[in-house]
């Protein structure tokens, strides 16, 4: 197997392949392949190996936007428009339909089947005779760690959850007993869980045999996250859930914010950035420096042991990611359905100013446009060239001029060159009768821009080179901007720390600090908690993070609601194709209720569990 530095840790997708065991369709059952009984599993390295890997194998594919449990929360969040229109479950979260029935999203099965697999490895893995007591000790830990990252992803979708401890299925659980443990249990078992696997699991990695093994830094990294989301006003306090309780009487929730978790986030992540062995990526062969910029957030992704990352996902086929976002008919194999949506790409920063554009929308649909940030909405710049691009000048719609280097590096936008020479020197135009004519299918661009974050300029997909992608789970850059929201909104408020970690993650990308943008930023909490909003919402594009970003402060009802926009791709010609429309978008108005902001229990384990406590409004 390939090998990775020690900085950091990626998750294969080959450990998803060669698996001994399956999870079964019953709740708190484990079912072992071709009758291999736990004894003959545990009792040699190979087949230990294999459980663990299995293990490994429940962590949700970061990269599968479509109907993955976790990637699917890119289409369903604000940040992104995939072009199909049918046929795929996000739809039901997009207009409301969604119900305890719905599936494309429900985790609580397959989770709970995780923590039964991580449970059972830990308590037989010292069994294993051709393992030494460190390297069990080791494996335990990473299976209790990714035990509590389970829990934490139950937790983060559906609010209070059932602790089994360190029972498996084989201990006498009852269905009719089972409820809801109240919320500050679960996070006081996830925490001493992760305490406990920190202790044992290195620092480093030096032992290169297996790809994708745990270090203290991804504990840390999910540690940080977990308090970072517990603090927020959907699980601190949110007044949605007073009174709610279990089946014992017990209240399930925070009855009344305690802004002490904000101090307890911020000494998580901060113990992050103290390991010291982390560092954002940057290009150090660009010597102009906006290039430099563009590459270096590139670089995120398509540099594949980059010091950045501190979990991630390899994958090592591009395909799968890259097709769909290549634009159809100018590519040879392009389907052009992942686009940003026009609200992410109002939000990239302007380069000089360093300010966001957009601050709001009329009801017709155009921007609110912040008159000191240098933007414009309307007309053209003709013979305009493209930071990365050498060979082209083409027709620039001017709302695209001047932005922040991660806009360049995230979106093709209409008009803009295809980066890559070698395939077609001409501008990708997203109109009827452009180079990737809308047609009204799915496979077509129908927001007026394409995603090419993912996407290596200096590959030629036409030839079938697709080259490899890293997701990431937890990367540094996250953490600087976990740290400067914590440090916002802890009692004792340390604005100097919050502006020191945004502004390193703007200076990567070639901004200026927050407070020379924003001088007014400067006492003002409230205006700067709104700046780290938007600063996540570029810098963390298509992390899969947005949408539980938006839960957690509780602001989805105002972005998740209403019509949708996109420009009007249908339009005969180039120019026309630049106005605002809601007649591209066929899906129908965007709906989000407070029920909304945690999702239903799963009627299947409601039907089985009938004294489970189900959550508001469901």
């Amino acid at each position: 197997m390939k090998k990775y530095k020690h900085r950091y840790t990626v998750i294969s997708l080959l450990c998803m392949i060669g698996m001994l065991f399956t999870g079964c369709d019953g709740f708190l059952d484990v079912e072992l392949d071709n009758q291999i009984k736990l004894e003959e599993v545990f009792n040699k390295r190979s087949t230990t190996e294999q459980y663990l890997a299995q293990v490994y194998g429940f962590v949700p594919q970061t990269y599968n936007w479509h109907e993955n449990a976790v990637g699917a929360n890119i289409p369903m969040s604000d940040e992104a428009l995939f072009s199909w229109m049918s046929g795929l479950g996000y739809h039901s979260f997009l207009n409301g339909t969604w119900s305890v029935t719905t599936t494309s999203y429900a985790i609580w099965k397959n989770m709970y089947q995780a923590i039964n697999q991580a449970t059972v490895f830990m308590n037989h893995v010292d069994e294993c005779v051709e393992l030494t007591q460190k390297e069990k000790d080791i494996m335990k830990a990473e299976a209790r760690f990714l035990r509590a990252y389970f829990y934490t992803l139950l937790i983060d979708r559906y609010g209070p959850i059932y602790v089994w401890g360190d029972q498996d299925s084989d201990s006498s659980i009852h269905a009719e007993d089972v409820d809801r443990h109240p919320l500050e249990a679960n996070v006081q078992f996830v925490l001493e869980e992760y305490d406990k696997a920190a202790e044992i699991l290195p620092l480093q990695i030096t032992d290169l045999s297996w790809y994708g093994r745990v270090t203290k830094g991804v504990v840390l990294a999910a540690k940080a996250r977990f308090l970072l989301y517990m603090a927020s006003p959907l699980f601190n306090g949110c007044s949605l859930y007073k009174g709610m309780q279990n089946k014992d009487g017990e209240l399930l929730f925070p009855q009344s914010p305690d802004l002490e978790k904000w101090q307890k986030a911020a000494d998580a992540a901060k113990a992050v950035i103290d390991l010291g062995i982390y560092d954002l990526v940057r290009n150090t062969t660009e010597t102009d420096p906006f290039k430099r910029a563009i590459r270096s957030y590139m670089a995120i992704t398509l540099e594949k042991w980059n010091k950045e990352l501190i979990w991630g996902q390899w994958q090592t086929d591009g395909m799968f990611i890259v097709v769909r976002c290549n634009p159809p008919q100018f590519c040879k194999t392009g389907y052009g359905g992942y686009c940003p949506s026009i609200r992410l790409v109002d939000t990239y920063p302007m380069a000089a100013s360093g300010r966001f554009p957009v601050t709001g929308y009329n009801a017709d649909g155009s921007p609110v446009i912040d008159s000191k940030s240098g933007y414009v909405e309307d007309g053209f710049k003709d013979s305009y060239k493209h930071p990365l691009d050498t060979f082209l000048l083409v027709k620039a719609h001017n709302s695209c001029v001047g932005r922040d280097a991660r806009f360049y590096a995230s979106v093709l936008a209409n008009g803009f060159p295809w980066l890559n020479p070698a395939m077609r020197k001409e501008a990708v135009t997203f109109f009827d009768g452009g180079t990737s004519s809308y047609s009204g299918s799915g496979d077509c661009v129908k927001v007026g821009y394409s995603w090419r974050r993912m996407t290596d300029p200096t590959l030629n997909t036409d030839q079938g080179n697709w080259g490899q992608l890293v997701a990431p789970i937890f990367r540094l850059g996250e953490i600087y901007l976990n740290y400067a929201e914590a440090c916002n909104e802890k009692p004792n408020r340390d604005e100097a720390e919050a502006l020191k970690y945004i502004n390193l993650v703007r200076e990567r990308s070639g901004l200026n600090k927050l407070e020379d943008a924003y001088p007014e930023v400067k006492g003002n909490k409230n205006l700067l908690r709104e700046l780290i909003q938007k600063e996540r919402m570029v810098e963390l594009a298509f992390e899969t993070l947005r949408l539980p970003d938006l839960r957690r402060w509780m602001t989805a009802k105002d972005v998740l609601n209403g019509k949708v926009w996109t420009r009007n791709v249908a339009a005969k010609n180039y120019e026309d194709s630049w106005h605002r429309t809601t007649s591209i978008w066929a899906s129908g108005d965007r709906v989000f209720t407070d029920k909304n902001y945690l999702f239903p229990i799963p009627q299947e384990q409601l039907n089985e569990m009938q004294n489970l406590t189900q959550n508001y409004g469901w």
